[in-house]
């Protein structure tokens, strides 16, 4: 008995010298911000058709983004920076919801085809939208702005993360009259991309094609780190 007890005097003051481990500790979290201009885009287009036949409809979707495809290719366009997104063919109804008792019946389909294009050359984005409107495009499901390598900036967001993070914690040990240890924990969220708030506008379209403003994007990367507290 004297021995469990003696063992749980020694887990009780352990358990102690933790807690009060933990309580020396300084926690902040800072996010480090970067701007630059977008050097690639990303456009989802697609092609919609209704008729009483279906397979009129179909044909008539496939043709228009064939050429789409086709036009693509002749703007300079890599396969690889092309992905067809969905195929999709429905029934038109006539009737359904409606009060009367009448039977609801299929008067039509419509059949769409909608393609994700990585545009890596900004300069041809807007007569690239012109071209592909012409070919028979009239669906747009949106447009972002990227870069191609964001590993840089990443890494510098990181870094004004860290150096913010840690002038917190300074701040906070000078203003509690302590000397700040050094860091125990470290960690960082997923990098996040977003247009910026102010936007710095510049037209990408060639004569006659749609205007496009990509302004700048935003990196940012969020860190959370612990300091010990020196004695």
């Amino acid at each position: 008995m004297k021995n469990l007890a003696f063992l749980a005097a020694v887990l009780a003051m352990t358990a102690a010298g933790m807690a009060h481990a933990e309580e020396r500790r300084i926690s902040v979290a800072a996010a480090g911000t970067v701007q630059a201009a977008p050097d690639m885009a990303t456009i989802s287009l697609g092609v919609t058709n209704e008729d009483a036949q279906a397979s009129t409809a179909m044909q008539a979707t496939s043709d228009a983004v064939s050429q789409i495809l086709k036009r693509l290719e002749e703007l300079g366009v890599e396969a690889r920076d092309v992905q067809t997104r969905d195929i999709s063919l429905s029934p038109v109804w006539s009737g359904r919801g409606s009060q009367n008792t009448d039977k609801p019946e299929i008067t039509g389909f419509v059949a769409s085809n909608r393609v994700i294009v990585r545009v890596q050359d900004l300069s041809q984005l807007g007569s690239l939208m012109d071209a592909v409107i012409q070919d028979g495009a009239n669906d747009f499901g949106g447009l972002s702005f990227g870069v191609k390598d964001p590993k840089p900036l990443e890494a510098e967001a990181r870094a004004k993360a860290v150096a913010e993070a840690t002038a917190k914690a300074e701040q906070l040990a000078q203003a509690a009259n302590l000397t700040l240890g050094p860091v125990q924990t470290i960690n960082e969220q997923v990098a996040s991309v977003r247009p910026a708030a102010q936007m710095r506008e510049f037209n990408m379209a060639d004569s006659g094609g749609v205007p496009v403003a990509g302004g700048e994007i935003s990196i940012s990367v969020t860190v959370s780190m612990e300091f010990g507290i020196s004695e």
